[in-house]
C-alpha cells in the first residue's frame, strides 16, 4: 500500500480530533446549561429541569461524538477540522429538538436520543464497531444483531466496521438484512473480513452482497477490506443494483488496475453520487482512466479522493479532464501521487471552471514551479470560495511565490494554507505574508515548516498572523532561523503562545541547502570580503522593522 512505501518525512500537523475527556465534560455542560437556562430558544420552547437537562445532554454528547468520529475515520489522514464541525452541528440540532419537544417529554420519548439505547424502535443507527477489533462467529452475531430483528424498528444505517465476519456470522446477518433492505439508507462494511483467508472472505462477501442487492443505499463504505478485483466482483450483485447511490468509499481496498476497471464496469449509475474516495490504493495510470470514467458519469460529484493511489502523469490529466463534468466540486483531494508539471498545468484548466470549491488538497504531486504557477493562477480567476489549501511538497520556489500570494490575497475565505516542504525561503516567505495583511479574518492554520525560512520569513508571518483574531496555529518549524530570530517570535506571541507551533525540527546553524552553498563559493572566491559582505547582508535583513 502507498502508505508503507512513501518514506519521506512528513512534518508536524496539528490534530483536532479526537476532543480530550475535559472538552467533553465541558460540552456536556454547556449543553446542559442550554437546555435549562434562558435563551432564546427554551423562551419559545421551555425549558428542561438541571436533571432531564443533564440526562440528555451526555445523550447529546455522546450521539453527536460517534457521528464526528465516524467521520474522521473515513478521512483519518485529515486535521479532524471536519470532524469538530460536525461534532458542533450535531449537537445543535439535537439540543434544538430536544427543546422542540417541550420541557414535559421524557428522554425515552425522543427520537435518537433513548433511555434504551440497545432496542428504541425510534433508533435509526445500529452500529457494533465501538470497541476491540475482533473476529465475530454465529453465536455472537446472533446475541448482536437482535435489534435489528425486532418487530417496527426504524433503522436506516448500519455500520458492522472493525469486526471480522466468518461464514457463521455472515449468514445468520443474511436474512437480517434480507429483511431491511427495503429501509437501509447507509452501509457501512470497512473492515469486517481481516484476517480471514482469502476463500472465506469472499464468500462472506457475497453473501453479504445477495442480501443486500436491490436495497436502496444512498452511501455504501467497503473500505480496508483488500478487496482487490476478486472482491469487487465478490460485490457486483449489490454494486450493479444501486440506482440511488450518493456515497461510496473504496479507501485501502488494494484497489488495482483490474480492480478499479471492475468498479467502472459494475457501478452503471453514477448520476447521484455526490462522494467518491479512493485513498490509499494501487491503482496506477491505468487504473486512474478507469476511475476517470466513473468520474465522468458523476455530473454532481462534490467530493472526490484520489489520494496516495500511484497515480502519474497520464492518469492525473485523464482524471483532471474527467472533473471538468463536475461542475459541483467542493472538496478535491489528489494528495500523494505522481502528476507532475503536464497533469498540474492539465488540472488548472479544470479548476478555473469550478465555483463551489472549498477545499484542495494537492500536496507531494511534484507540480514544481510551473504546475503549482497554473494552479493558483486558475484559483485566483475562479469564483470558487477557497478554505483549505495544501499544496506542500511540491518542490516550490521563490519563482512560484508571487502568483500564490496573488491567489492567497483574491481568496478572502482561506482557513487553512499549507505550503510546508517546499523552497519558498525569506523572499517566497514574506511575500505570501504581505498577501495576508488585509482582511483574511478567518484564517486560522498556516503550515510553512521546512522552507529554508530564516528570521526574516518567519517574523513577517508572525506579525500578520498575530493580528488575526481566528488565528489558532503557526508551524514554522523544520526551518533555520536564527537563536535571535526564536527570541524574537516568542517575543511576538508573547501574549498568545499558542498560536506558535512547536520549534523542535528548527535548525538554527542549518544552511539552504548544498548547491548554494557551493555557488557561494564560486562567487566569493579570490575575495577576502565574501564572508564579510554575506553576514552584513544578514545583518541588514535581521534588523528589518
Amino acid at each position: 500500500m502507498a502508505d508503507t512505501l512513501d518514506s519521506r518525512p512528513h512534518t508536524f500537523s496539528i490534530k483536532l480530533w479526537p476532543p480530550s475527556l475535559p472538552t467533553r465534560k465541558a460540552l456536556i455542560e454547556r449543553i446542559t446549561n442550554n437546555l435549562s437556562s434562558k435563551t432564546i430558544f427554551t423562551d419559545k420552547y421551555g425549558s428542561l429541569t438541571k436533571e432531564q437537562a443533564m440526562e440528555n445532554a451526555k445523550r447529546i454528547e455522546d450521539i453527536a461524538f460517534s457521528t464526528a468520529n465516524l467521520q474522521f475515520e473515513r478521512e483519518p489522514d485529515g486535521d479532524g477540522g471536519s470532524a469538530v464541525q460536525l461534532y458542533a452541528k450535531e449537537c445543535s440540532k439535537l439540543i434544538l429538538e430536544v427543546l422542540k419537544k417541550g420541557p414535559v417529554a421524557k428522554v425515552a420519548t425522543r427520537e435518537l436520543i433513548s433511555e434504551d439505547s440497545s432496542a428504541s424502535p425510534r433508533e435509526t443507527f445500529f452500529d457494533i464497531s465501538k470497541g476491540q477489533r475482533a473476529f465475530i462467529e454465529a453465536e455472537e452475531a446472533d446475541e448482536l444483531l437482535k435489534p435489528l430483528k425486532a418487530p417496527g424498528n426504524a433503522y436506516t444505517k448500519i455500520c458492522f466496521s472493525n469486526r471480522s465476519f466468518g461464514l457463521g456470522a455472515a449468514r445468520v446477518a443474511e436474512p437480517i438484512l434480507v429483511s431491511l433492505k427495503d429501509q437501509l439508507k447507509e452501509v457501512d462494511l470497512s473492515d469486517f473480513v481481516a484476517g480471514r483467508p482469502e476463500v472465506e472472505a469472499l464468500e462472506v462477501m457475497n453473501i453479504f452482497s445477495d442480501a443486500l442487492q436491490g436495497s436502496i443505499l444512498s452511501s455504501l463504505n467497503l473500505s480496508e477490506n483488500a478487496l482487490g478485483e476478486k472482491g469487487v466482483r465478490a460485490f457486483g450483485a449489490l454494486l450493479k443494483s444501486l440506482s440511488s447511490l450518493e456515497e461510496l468509499y473504496l479507501m485501502n481496498d488494494g484497489i488495482s488496475k483490474e480492480a478499479a476497471q471492475a468498479v467502472s464496469e459494475l457501478i452503471p449509475s453514477t448520476e447521484n453520487l455526490r462522494v467518491l474516495h479512493f485513498h490509499n490504493n494501487m491503482t496506477g495510470d491505468e487504473g486512474a482512466l478507469a476511475i476517470a470514467e466513473v468520474v465522468k458519469r458523476s455530473p454532481l460529484l462534490e467530493n472526490f479522493r484520489c489520494s496516495s493511489t500511484r497515480v502519474g502523469s497520464e492518469g492525473g490529466i485523464a482524471l483532471s479532464e474527467a472533473l471538468e463534468h463536475c461542475t459541483h466540486m467542493e472538496k478535491l483531494d489528489l494528495r500523494d501521487n505522481m502528476f507532475g508539471t503536464e497533469a498540474g498545468v492539465s488540472l488548472s484548466k479544470t479548476l478555473s471552471s469550478f465555483k463551489h470549491l472549498t477545499e484542495l488538497y494537492l500536496s507531494y504531486l511534484n507540480l514544481e514551479d510551473e504546475g503549482a504557477i497554473a494552479i493558483v493562477n486558475a484559483l485566483k480567476e475562479s469564483a470558487s470560495p477557497i478554505e483549505v489549501l495544501e499544496m506542500a511538497g511540491n518542490d516550490i520556489t521563490v519563482e512560484a511565490a508571487s502568483a500564490i500570494a496573488a491567489c492567497v490575497a483574491a481568496k478572502q475565505d482561506l482557513n487553512k494554507l499549507n505550503l510546508s516542504e517546499n523552497e519558498l525561503k525569506d523572499e517566497g516567505c514574506v511575500q505570501i505574508a504581505k498577501s495576508m495583511e488585509e482582511d483574511h479574518s478567518k484564517l486560522q492554520y498556516i503550515d510553512m515548516s521546512t522552507n529554508y525560512i530564516r528570521r526574516a520569513g518567519a517574523r513577517a508571518l508572525a506579525h500578520v498572523v498575530v493580528k488575526k483574531e481566528a488565528f489558532k496555529l503557526l508551524n514554522i518549524d523544520g526551518n533555520i532561523i536564527s537563536e535571535e530570530g526564536i527570541e524574537e517570535l516568542k517575543e511576538i506571541f508573547k501574549k498568545s503562545p499558542e498560536l506558535l507551533g512547536a520549534l523542535d525540527e528548527n535548525d538554527p546553524d542549518g544552511e539552504e541547502d548544498d548547491d548554494e552553498e557551493d555557488e557561494e563559493e564560486e562567487e566569493n572566491e579570490g575575495n577576502g570580503n565574501g564572508e564579510l559582505e554575506s553576514k552584513l547582508k544578514n545583518l541588514e535583513v535581521n534588523q528589518e522593522d
